[in-house]
């Protein structure tokens, strides 16, 4: 346990800062599971109405500073990408 006074301080802003990102990174990853479990159950609109949390959702994370701009920038690619593709094979399909 920390003994200074600007010790003290330092934990107890840790502590905040970490539920600060933890709460954030739920979020993130509640959003990122919708998307997930749309295309799971076959469901386009579902699945871009998601995506639509989503991005929002990544993108204030990295500006926060819980994630990196760039792993921000992936993640929403991807998901997009995944999403793309499986409105494509939906409509191919029908």
């Amino acid at each position: 346990m920390a003994n200074h006074k600007s010790a003290l301080k330092r934990n107890r802003q840790s502590k905040l800062r970490r539920a600060r990102n933890r709460a954030t990174k739920s979020t993130v990853g509640n959003a990122i599971r919708a998307v997930s479990e749309a295309i799971e159950e076959n469901s386009v609109e579902g699945a871009q109405n998601a995506l639509k949390v989503a991005i929002p959702a990544i993108q204030k994370a990295a500006s926060k500073g819980v994630f990196h701009r760039k792993m921000a920038s992936r993640k929403v690619s991807r998901l997009t990408k995944r999403v793309n593709a499986f409105a494509l094979e939906g409509q191919s399909a029908a």
